[in-house]
């Protein structure tokens, strides 16, 4: 990243658009094993503007050269068609023999390319999710950099999860939305039900709820299917997977021993 950033910098005070594009496919033939480095020069804000490109390599870089399907909801530039999509060709350039899918509200068309697909629609229309996994999925990984608005994201989340490959990650952008008032979050309820964060800081009970002491409790799909949850700086990421290794009952162990030895 020490070389690529002021190489940057140089390139777009003296050359032309079509030739920074250029310098840019060159550059990431140069530094194709670094996400941090393609981030910055695709333009994408996952390094810098944010960092959550080190956390994705960690999680994604077995998957690098397998033939993956990766959806991303929002390509960026808000309503202008010409305008957006440095993250999804940062993600065709990290994964070379992937499909990159996308979802937008605008018509983002005119930003598609050999190995890019964009569909316009709203990530919180689940028929209109469920049209595109149906289409063109199921998906390894899918990232939620859309609008942020916290009834939008768990809606995605709620139709998308289950729909995803055995073995997902599905991916939050920009969590620091579940704080902020003007797009649903909230500061001062942060542990009640209805608190914003608290629908995926509850997913971390699906992992162990192999433990829950309820006579009754019937496990949910979540239960079921959530292996990880993992949780960075405004970055969430779930893992998909069968979770079903079984409780080991420590207490009723040492019960027993506690009541043999008596």
């Amino acid at each position: 990243m020490k070389m690529v950033e002021p190489i940057l910098k140089l390139v777009r005070k003296t050359l032309s658009l079509k030739q920074r594009r250029a310098l840019r496919i060159i550059l990431a033939k140069i530094y194709p094993w670094s996400l941090s480095n393609l981030a910055l020069i695709y333009g994408s804000d996952k390094w810098g503007g944010h960092y959550y490109t080190e956390h994705y390599h960690e999680h994604f870089h077995k998957l690098r050269n397998k033939k993956v399907k990766i959806l991303e909801i929002g390509v960026g530039g808000y309503n202008d068609p010409y305008y957006g999509g440095a993250s999804l060709r940062m993600w065709k350039q990290y994964f070379p023999q992937g499909m990159i899918y996308s979802i937008d509200i605008y018509d983002k068309s005119p930003l598609q390319e050999d190995r890019i697909r964009i569909f316009k629609g709203s990530q919180e229309d689940e028929v209109f999710l469920r049209k595109v996994c149906n289409e063109v999925g199921p998906f390894d990984i899918i990232i939620d950099d859309g609008s942020h608005v916290v009834n939008h994201v768990r809606a995605s989340f709620k139709t998308l999860f289950p729909l995803m490959k055995e073995g997902g990650i599905y991916a939050i952008e920009d969590t620091q939305s579940f704080y902020w008032p003007s797009l649903e979050g909230s500061s001062e309820s942060l542990d009640g039900p209805m608190a914003p964060v608290s629908f995926f800081k509850n997913l971390t009970d699906c992992l162990n709820h192999q433990e829950f002491e309820l006579p009754d409790y019937v496990p949910s799909y979540f239960d079921k299917h959530i292996v990880a949850v993992h949780f960075y700086h405004n970055l969430v990421i779930i893992c998909k997977g069968k979770n079903d290794e079984p409780s080991y009952p420590t207490n009723r162990v040492m019960d027993k021993i506690v009541t043999d030895e008596a």
